[in-house]
């Protein structure tokens, strides 16, 4: 009797409310930046989001983060904008990065010091520059 049934009468315990998602076209989407109507049009948006990506690698990664801040509806939903989706998500991929090598350096410092580097320790360090170089009056 069971084996009878059809998959309509069968009741679906568990639903799953991303069945079928909707893609986000870019008119649903209607600015690109956080502060809506308020904000840049998308070709001005393109040229900053371009200008943000490009001198970040000018040791100035901080823009990057702020390109993925003020582009955060790009970056949120990836079909809408696709000219400046690309430039937003590699801003975001390359502060990761630049995150993560920034912590482990200073990790390796903070944690290791003297333990981990030994005698080379003091050569590395900049606290005692002064001191080598006889700047300081109390020496």
């Amino acid at each position: 009797m069971e084996a009878s049934r059809s998959n309509s009468e069968i009741p679906n315990l568990n639903p799953s409310p991303r069945r079928n998602p909707i893609p986000i076209p870019s008119a649903s989407l209607r600015w690109p930046t956080i502060d809506g109507p308020l904000g840049l049009s998308e070709e001005e948006s393109v040229s900053y989001a371009r200008r943000f990506y490009k001198f970040g690698f000018a040791l100035l990664p901080w823009l990057w983060a702020l390109n993925c801040f003020y582009f955060w509806p790009v970056l949120r939903h990836s079909r809408s904008f696709p000219r400046i989706h690309h430039y937003v998500l590699r801003s975001a991929v390359g502060f990761t990065v630049f995150t993560a090598l920034l912590l482990s350096w200073a990790l390796t410092f903070a944690i290791g010091g003297e333990h981990l580097f030994g005698h080379v320790w003091d050569q590395l360090v900049m606290y005692n520059l002064a001191d080598t170089l006889g700047l300081t009056g109390w020496s």
